[in-house]
């Protein structure tokens, strides 16, 4: 059964009303804009999400079953993946599952309001964020853009790569290798270990992380910051002398443990 994104259906569809009553968008056209591509079973407001979001610059493809969405994931040049957990057939958690084994693109789960355990099985298979319905439109914008400018930032006068033990991260080619194997890492991930690995050995509390990896304030009943160093320190491993890479410090953040061997070049 499909579920309602917005809090107030009308006044998004008045909204629209304002906008080109073109059908929305089956496939991609513009290739200057950011790429969306929205799966879910909800053709009514995948058409009003389409406008609504086409009216903010980005390029919308509106897809309604999984098996259709990965594919599309996974052969176009897709900027980002918003994905309904609930779909007919290849449910949500399957499309993403499988789409992580080949794509890093990032991902934006969106779920039932209330239903945690979702949101936790989302982004332990990889998701970058979550976005629990209905939710304001406007957040939803935020959220995209946000996800969007950390994939692109450069980082400012940050070291092009960090390196602790056996870990190289390259923040030019957005990549981590662990020895000779390249590790796979989603947008948040890399970002949330770059921002770790430049204050080695300092704690960086949960509301600075917060923002400077999600774009949002810090809030205790969010643990999506916590998911994501979970699967951070799955990908990771433990260091060469068996403890912990990112330890969590108690009621304010958490610490990357500095190696004798962690250094940051310029290059």
């Amino acid at each position: 059964m499909a579920l309602h994104f917005f809090t107030e259906r009308r006044r998004l569809a008045r909204y629209n009303s304002l906008v080109d009553r073109d059908e929305a968008p089956s496939s991609f056209g513009n290739l200057h804009a950011d790429r969306i591509l929205l799966v879910d079973d909800d053709r009514e407001l995948c058409e009003l999400m389409c406008r609504y979001l086409g009216n903010e610059g980005f390029e919308l493809c509106a897809l309604h079953d999984g098996e259709k969405g990965l594919h599309e994931a996974e052969t176009e040049g897709v900027s980002l993946v918003l994905l309904d957990v609930a779909l007919p057939g290849m449910g949500g958690f399957e499309v993403l599952r499988r789409l992580r084994r080949v794509s890093d693109v990032p991902v934006l789960m969106l779920t039932a309001r209330g239903e945690d355990v979702d949101r936790i099985v989302g982004l332990e298979l990889g998701a970058d964020d979550y976005l629990p319905k209905p939710f304001n439109p406007r957040e939803l914008v935020a959220r995209i853009r946000a996800i969007l400018r950390r994939r692109v930032d450069g980082g400012g006068d940050s070291p092009e790569t960090y390196r602790a033990d056996e870990l190289v991260l390259d923040r030019r080619s957005r990549t981590l290798h662990r020895g000779a194997d390249e590790v796979p890492l989603t947008t948040v991930e890399f970002d949330l270990l770059r921002v770790l690995l430049a204050a080695a050995g300092r704690t960086v509390g949960r509301e600075e992380l917060s923002r400077s990896v999600l774009g949002r304030p810090f809030s205790p009943l969010d643990r999506s910051l916590d998911m994501h160093v979970s699967n951070l320190r799955r990908k990771l491993g433990h260091a060469p002398g068996g403890g912990e890479r990112i330890k969590t410090v108690r009621s304010t953040g958490y610490l990357f443990v500095p190696s004798r061997t962690g250094s940051r070049s310029r290059f």
